[in-house]
């Protein structure tokens, strides 16, 4: 059963265009001019059973430019899944089941939230390589238990943004030949036409890229665009298909950039319905016969499912340890204890944090066999290959070690649909400083409650010779304010397992592990006290108060300096609570004893010491307390030059710390 007719293709026009003027609010343009290729999509070729948006074999949709959900929505109510029509009258409104852009864990049937354009692009990218590699894993010749399609529909915005091209570079090499972009290509942005900016034979550039690329040159001829859709399943190659409409088809504003982002007006409305011959004068109207059709074809998309659940059992009976690896890929809980694994937490030497990681990351290969990850061409300087897996590429897909190139960005967002699309344990790497280059995509993940593993190292000015461009100062402060964002910087091998247990533990949110490229020492005392964000190194107390005179608090490569300075301080008579500070976002999730144990607010000489921006330490050290860290941009020497020159040291501690107490 299909539903592709022209009436389909009205019903989710006008409502579409009434959500946004119920709103006041919105995009109209898009949904005007698209709806033909989502009904011919939706409708006729792509599988998905909107009574289970879960099911692990349905096709995916990524609508990445975002700005059209009212089109997303429409669809949603009209092919059954939970949107109702007063959730599209409450469009645009205060929690409500139809936000502005499409939210991912929000709204059933929404797959990934794109946010601003081109990200959704490199999404679909995402998704279609998560389905390439679990194929390889687990399907048998007698039994594909993965096999589907992913589609996207962009526009000329999302392909003007940098993570666009990043993403299809990309794909293009892998050879992602089950991703079908759909370019609703209509030659106008906000500012106008896209003769002022954007003049590029789109196709040719795709073609390059090693898509195979079609045009569709009416963008209301259902039947081309579903000729096109069914080629391009066809092709070895991800596929772009440009299909040409007109923004705000039908609308008395059709053609023009004064439909793209503002509701038509009743009369507006009136004459686009006039214009394509709907005769419905109220608002919000579903005729019988789509309501009869989508019922049909309720029918057909339960039954796709039946018919994988059948290929699913006959599996599991066939293929019973694949089926166990299956449902542990698939389970959210780890397949190991970490905490009362020994061995994970058995380490010895002065090593930097970021060959900590590489440590712990090949112990926890042998444990947890979805972890998939890979880093933006750093791999050797990050240290994240996992030494007993394959590399993946178009003819090992079976790999486990990423090559993204140099392309944070799409790298990020690929990360976050490998996340969404489940089975997979997703962790990308790159040298901290780039993650200006990543945050948009850092940002969706917390928004999405996506538990995306981030190892970010080159941490602070040990960076040294490389200089200013490549030390980090401010980039600390910028994730840390990121909600549900939590942010590690451990001191040591053994913080650094705990910072990796925890970020497999935590299941919603991403967890941004910031390590360091010097060496640094192993201390006796950390560990596990690391789960509580911050803790107690070492201790002493002054015995007239049986309390310590200074708190000194640090995190990463700075706790050395503390450790080293509250000995000193000690033989001066100063007595000391060394605080190990590895996530400040963790620390503050904790209960007001809990914290007060940590710093006691009687204790009101502090001194948090750490090599980057103070921003946000203050919080922390208080009105009496003091901050050693660098509000400037770094210098080009050898690393100790540099922390010498910019008072990170054990010499530097101690003098302020005198001066407190």
């Amino acid at each position: 059963m299909k539903i592709v007719n022209n009436n389909t293709v009205n019903t989710l026009r006008f409502l579409s265009a009434e959500a946004i003027q119920a709103a006041n609010s919105g995009h109209p343009g898009l949904p005007l001019g698209a709806a033909p290729m989502t009904t011919a999509l939706w409708g006729g070729i792509m599988r998905h059973n909107p009574k289970n948006p879960k099911w692990q074999n349905r096709d995916r949709f990524v609508l990445s430019a975002g700005h059209g959900s009212a089109l997303l929505y429409s669809l949603l109510h009209v092919f059954g899944y939970n949107v109702t029509l007063d959730d599209l009258k409450n469009f645009r409104q205060y929690d409500s089941k139809t936000p502005g852009h499409p939210e991912y864990g929000h709204t059933d049937g929404i797959e990934i939230t794109t946010g601003p354009l081109g990200q959704g692009i490199a999404n679909a990218v995402g998704f279609a390589w998560a389905e390439t590699h679990l194929a390889a894993k687990f399907n048998k010749a007698d039994a594909k238990i993965v096999d589907h399609y992913t589609y996207a529909i962009c526009g000329d915005g999302c392909l003007q943004e940098g993570v666009a091209a990043e993403a299809v570079s990309l794909a293009g090499t892998l050879g992602l030949g089950k991703l079908i972009l759909l370019y609703d290509s209509n030659d106008i942005t906000i500012e106008g036409s896209t003769n002022i900016s954007f003049t590029e034979d789109v196709c040719k550039r795709f073609d390059a890229y090693g898509w195979d690329t079609q045009k569709v040159g009416d963008g209301n001829d259902l039947a081309a665009i579903t000729k096109a859709i069914e080629a391009a399943k066809k092709s070895p190659k991800p596929s772009l298909i440009e299909i040409r409409t007109i923004i705000g088809y039908g609308s008395p504003k059709q053609g023009t950039a004064g439909v793209h982002g503002s509701p038509l007006g009743a009369e507006g409305i009136a004459v686009a319905k006039k214009t394509l011959g709907w005769p419905h004068a109220d608002a919000f109207v579903v005729p019988d016969d789509v309501k009869t059709s989508a019922a049909e074809w309720l029918k057909t998309a339960a039954s796709w499912e039946a018919d994988w659940n059948k290929t699913a059992s006959d599996y599991k009976t066939k293929y019973p340890e694949d089926w166990k690896q299956w449902e542990i890929w698939h389970d959210a809980k780890l397949p190991v204890d970490l905490d009362n694994w020994d061995e994970f937490w058995q380490y010895e030497g002065n090593i930097a944090t970021r060959a900590s990681s590489e440590l712990v990351l090949n112990k926890l290969s042998a444990v947890v066999p979805n972890l998939f990850g890979g880093s933006a061409d750093l791999a050797p300087s990050t240290l994240t290959i996992m030494k007993d897996r394959k590399s993946y590429s178009k003819d090992t897909p079976c790999g486990s070690n990423l090559h993204f190139g140099i392309r944070e960005h799409a790298m990020t967002a690929i990360a976050n649909a490998f996340a969404a699309y489940g089975g997979l344990r997703p962790y990308v790497a790159g040298f901290f400083v780039f993650s200006d280059y990543m945050k948009p995509a850092m940002r969706l993940s917390a928004l999405m409650n996506l538990p995306v593993i981030y190892i970010m190292t080159h941490d602070s000015i040990g960076v040294g010779e490389d200089g200013p461009t490549h030390q980090p100062i401010e980039q600390l402060a910028s994730l840390r304010s990121i909600p549900n964002f939590t942010v590690f910087r451990p001191c040591d091998t053994k913080e650094t397992a705990a910072a990796w247990a925890y970020a497999l533990k935590n299941v919603n949110g991403p967890t941004a592990l910031v390590l360091s490229r010097q060496n640094l020492p192993l201390l006796p005392e950390t560990g596990k006290g690391a789960y509580n964000g911050a803790y107690i190194l070492k201790e002493s107390v002054n015995p007239a108060t049986n309390m310590p005179d200074i708190l000194l608090m640090a995190s990463g490569s700075e706790v050395e300096l503390i450790y080293n300075a509250a000995d000193i301080l000690k033989q001066s008579g100063i007595h000391a609570r060394v605080i190990s500070a590895p996530s400040l976002d963790i620390f503050d999730s904790l209960s007001d004893a809990e914290k007060e144990k940590i710093m006691p607010k009687s204790v009101r000489a502090r001194l948090a010491v750490e090599a980057g921006a103070t921003y946000g330490w203050h919080k922390y050290t208080g009105l009496d307390g003091d901050v050693i860290g660098i509000d400037t941009f770094g210098a080009s020497a050898p690393a100790p030059q540099v922390f010498k020159a910019f008072g990170i040291t054990v010499e530097n501690v101690v003098e302020r710390a005198k001066k407190m107490v």
